[in-house]
């Protein structure tokens, strides 16, 4: 255990190093024996800063004067405490700030529009001269599209995908990278390759042109400080040269197609400022997005003369790496996918997208490279890929299966939370459920990486307290819900996702937009914040989404006010009182893919296919009323907390008016409700809708209805991660298990028992003849996994504790598990925890880090409570008995 202050952060993420604004918060861990008073010291630029006192180790206001750009910041902690010794020193530096950029935007000279999916990258170049001893460079870039870039042919930093995804109208993100070790004494060459990227690229299952600009553009600087004092500056200007890359095909969803053999162009004079009002630069608060791993194939088949079906073992996100290219003019087909058919190749038609009416848009991601003279490594990096297979083809030159590896992209989250238990089934869920999130969070946090790759604010909302136990999203979130802000509509609808390629805030006469502002979409800028606030402390991510959570739900009860659904219309002409408090009169996406019924020949019913129109006029206001109760009585908490306490008051008062509506129009006198599905009494126990002389009654009515399902869960995208949990709370664990270890569908053992390595959008992905159906990386449904941390394992926060201040240790062994361990990275240190079954008893080792308090339970009704250090205990498993060893230190 650490005995004085670790982990040093501050509020920003960066690459190579930590990058900040003027005036980053800092925290840290506080060690052991640390009491809350600390000492902080800071060189800034070489001078040491006065020591400042601080009474809390987390989002501490940086305490001393606001930085400048490019100023480099060391700083460490220790206990006010007699003889206390410092933490190690961590250290970040200041970014260009927005008013220091004095570079031009640039843009290449372009062709004749190709079309979209078909466009080249450009290169855009500058030479400068270094005749002085250099003693650090950086390279401050960012850009309309995408962009990589080298100096003197090396490349330049690891961050991918740069400068990210975001919506473009309002927020723009640079990077800053370390170049010093790639410059030379004498001519300098500076390359930044740029293509469509998130910007002008497509998105979406159709594969929409983004339409956040028509325009690329680069902005860049080059700060050489040498050693005599002086600083060089090289800026983007009209100096700069564009010329075609060797990409002659670049786009995101589609792939990339690169021809070495293309002979080196002329450079010429670049476009400036054709960028029109781009939005000021920032620096995110994210990590990059980087090459976590490299992966070996798990078999390479040679399917037929010429062509190769490689399988990877894992779904991710990335993209193939090939060192072998073969003899020059040699050219190499390479598609990527999800799932292998019958015959062995590689199939997507799975991921094809229909419209009623429209011709199917199939589905594609492809590469090519042509090879050159020189030997080369082909790495598609202005592209991305979901994918465990992949298809090659190359006629005329082997392959050499030893060159191929799986590059597996995304945000590089740091690790939260371990688990481990006696069933390896339930360990194989727990990492699908792992690998499904990690490959939807490239940059933001998609539905899936394959067909559609949006940002989905339902998803995030279901997934992100699942997401917090997994790893530090705290600043990989924060960046995200800028964008949902930026999109947020006028009238303070959230849009369905973000960054909104589509633009919907502009184009309200859109079909799409009629569809946006769902209920358990668009409270994501409600409970998402909430979630954060919980899992790390962060008063700000409250405050800064303040205002967008009130537009929100201000939008939200105007709607339940003023509309009503078509179907009590019909019933009768004049609404009665507690109408005003029901959300039903607008369109809601509603549970979202429960499990789909057959009808006598077999055949999958689905509404939303079989009649649309029916599908979007139904009457969702149950799930639109429990989620207003939801939204409102959270924000209810969240102005208490930011000092609104009128605010408080009055959502409070608006939660109860909305909770009565709830059960005046949805709850029957026996206790069942309305629409009486497995979804609609999870969400009204999880939520709190219910009276308590009702609680019971309903779920018995839940379990009545899983049974009658012949133990299979009826849930979907909203409740399904509420259901495990709900269960155990009612007292009917037994029944959580039964469903956790069901093996035929829907279940989620249906996914390990038919290979799955991440979580599928439906319960039948791969159905029982081996057909893939929809995409088999979509992560909403892998919210099981907080319940196996939470119950399982048994760790979870108290209900009143804020970062993991407070904790209980309550696991709810089933399903013949004989022990379970697992870790949590909270914000006062690493929580560890092992139970098992030893001989008739239940043993409990756990660690408790600095600062925390923890309440341990055990089956029989036993309780201790214990601070920071090792806690051991042992109780009968089953049987309550008076006395128990235990040991705290």
């Amino acid at each position: 255990m650490h005995t004085t202050p670790h982990d040093l952060t501050v509020d920003s993420g960066g690459d190579q190093f930590v990058v900040t604004g003027a005036t980053p918060r800092l925290s840290w861990k506080p060690g052991a024996g640390a009491i809350g008073a600390f000492e902080l010291e800071a060189v800034i630029g070489g001078v040491r800063q006065p020591v400042v006192l601080a009474d809390w180790h987390r989002y501490l206001d940086w305490p001393w004067s606001p930085l400048s750009s490019r100023q480099r910041v060391e700083w460490r902690v220790r206990s006010t405490e007699e003889a206390a010794e410092w933490s190690e020193p961590a250290s970040f530096e200041v970014g260009l700030l927005n008013e220091d950029w004095e570079a031009s935007w640039i843009s290449p000279v372009e062709a004749e529009d190709p079309g979209y999916g078909n466009r080249p990258a450009h290169l855009l170049s500058v030479a400068f001269p270094v005749d002085r001893e250099i003693r650090s460079a950086r390279l401050y870039a960012t850009a309309l599209g995408v962009y990589t870039a080298t100096v003197n042919g090396e490349r330049v930093g690891s961050a991918e995908l740069s400068p990210g995804s975001t919506s473009y109208d309002r927020t723009l993100y640079a990077q800053a990278s370390d170049i010093a070790g790639a410059l030379a004494h004498g001519t300098n060459l500076l390359d930044i390759e740029l293509s469509d990227g998130w910007y002008r690229g497509q998105v979406g299952a159709f594969r929409i042109p983004s339409g956040w600009g028509t325009v690329l553009g680069l902005r860049a600087e080059v700060h050489v400080d040498l050693a005599d004092g002086t600083t060089l500056v090289v800026r983007s200007d009209e100096r700069w040269t564009s010329r075609p890359s060797t990409i002659t095909r670049a786009d995101l969803m589609d792939g990339q197609t690169v021809d070495l053999t293309r002979v080196a162009a002329t450079g010429t004079g670049v476009v400036v400022d054709a960028v029109v009002d781009p939005p000021a630069i920032d620096w995110s608060p994210a990590p990059a997005v980087k090459v976590v791993a490299s992966r070996a194939p798990s078999s390479v088949r040679e399917l037929r003369e010429g062509v190769w079906v490689v399988d990877f073992g894992q779904n991710s996100s990335g993209w193939l790496r090939l060192g072998d290219l073969g003899p020059a003019g040699t050219r190499t087909e390479i598609d990527y996918g999800e799932y292998v058919g019958a015959d062995g190749d590689l199939s997507t038609t799975h991921l094809d997208s229909h419209r009623p009416g429209e011709p199917a848009r199939v589905f594609r991601q492809h590469d090519e490279v042509v090879a050159g003279e020189t030997p080369a490594v082909f790495e598609p990096r202005h592209t991305v890929h979901g994918f465990q297979y992949a298809r090659i083809v190359r006629h005329g030159a082997p392959l050499d299966p030893a060159t191929l590896s799986m590059q597996i992209v995304h945000t590089d989250l740091a690790q939260a939370g371990t688990f481990a238990c006696s069933d390896p089934d339930l360990e194989s869920l727990h990492r699908l459920a792992e690998w499904s999130f990690l490959g939807n969070a490239v940059d933001v946090p998609t539905d899936c990486p394959t067909r559609e790759r949006l940002a989905w604010s339902g998803d995030y909302q279901v997934f992100v307290s699942t997401a917090t136990r997994l790893r530090d999203v705290s600043g990989f979130s924060r960046k995200w819900l800028r964008s949902v802000r930026d999109d947020q509509l006028d009238d303070g609808r959230i849009t369905n996702f973000s960054p909104d390629g589509r633009r919907i805030k502009q184009r309200l006469d859109d079909q799409f937009a009629m569809m946006t502002g769902s209920a358990g979409w668009g409270d994501a800028i409600v409970a998402v914040p909430w979630e954060l606030y919980r899992s790390y402390g962060d008063t700000e991510v409250l405050a800064e989404n303040w205002d967008a959570m009130v537009r929100w739900v201000e939008w939200a009860i105007d709607r339940a006010r003023e509309t009503r659904h078509h179907a009590r219309q019909q019933r009768s002409s004049e609404p009665e009182a507690f109408e005003e408090f029901l959300w039903d009169g607008t369109f809601h996406w509603g549970e979202w893919t429960e499990p789909r019924e057959l009808d006598a020949d077999g055949k999958v019913i689905d509404p939303i296919v079989d009649d649309p129109m029916a599908w979007f006029m139904a009457d969702k206001g149950e799930v639109g009323t429990a989620y207003l109760f939801r939204s409102t009585s959270t924000l209810a908490q969240i102005a208490a907390i930011l000092g609104q306490d009128d605010a408080a008051d009055r959502y409070a008062l608006v939660a109860e008016e909305v909770r009565s509506a709830w059960q005046a129009a949805y709850l029957r006198p026996d206790g069942t409700t309305e629409t009486d599905t497995q979804a609609a009494y999870v969400r009204a126990l999880s939520f709190g809708l219910l009276p308590e002389a009702r609680r019971a009654a309903a779920l018995d009515r839940l379990v009545e209805l899983i049974r009658r399902a012949d133990t299979h869960l009826g849930t979907g995208f909203l409740s399904t991660g509420d259901l495990l949990p709900v269960l155990v709370e009612g007292g009917r664990a037994d029944v959580a298990y039964e469903l956790l270890m069901q093996r035929t569908e829907p279940s989620w053992l249906t996914m390990v028992d038919r290979g799955a390595t991440t979580i599928w959008e439906a319960w039948e992905g791969i159905d029982a003849d081996g057909v893939a159906h929809e995409s088999l990386n979509h992560y909403s449904k892998g919210t099981f996994a907080r319940f196996l941390h939470e119950y399982t394992l048994g760790l979870r926060q108290a209900e009143d504790s804020i970062a993991w201040d407070s904790i209980i240790i309550a696991p709810v062994p089933g399903a013949g598990l004989s022990w379970a361990k697992g870790s949590h990275e909270s914000p006062n240190g690493t929580i560890t925890l092992h139970w098992r079954q030893e001989g008739g008893e239940l043993l409990i080792d756990a660690v408790i880090p600095a600062a925390t308090t923890a309440r341990i339970s055990f089956p029989d009704g036993t309780e201790f409570h214990a601070g920071p250090g090792r806690f051991s205990a042992r109780r009968p498993f089953r049987t309550p008995v008076a006395e128990a060893s235990v040991a705290s230190i």
